[in-house]
């Protein structure tokens, strides 16, 4: 999970030193959109890997309530 949040901020911190030295309005647009498809990833694959880690230890109500709320965040971030 650690390394998945590293390299997620190394990406955001590249991208706003792209949108930084290319001083362009369109690039710096198309470079958000792309990471807008980062950030949901990341937040799925280190659910999951945390969630298998922690199977034996935590109750199925509790796995799916967490599953839930991942849900309702990527829904939110869809919703107009």
């Amino acid at each position: 999970m650690v390394v998945m949040r590293l390299i997620s901020g190394s990406l955001e911190i590249t991208a706003a030193l792209f949108m930084f030295r290319f001083n362009n309005l369109e690039k710096a647009f198309y470079i958000n959109t792309m990471l807008a498809l980062v950030g949901p990833t990341v937040l799925i694959i280190t659910t999951a890997v945390a969630m298998f880690g922690l199977a034996d230890k935590i109750s199925m109500t509790r796995m799916i309530c967490l599953f839930a709320g991942v849900t309702l965040i990527l829904i939110s971030m869809n919703a107009k």
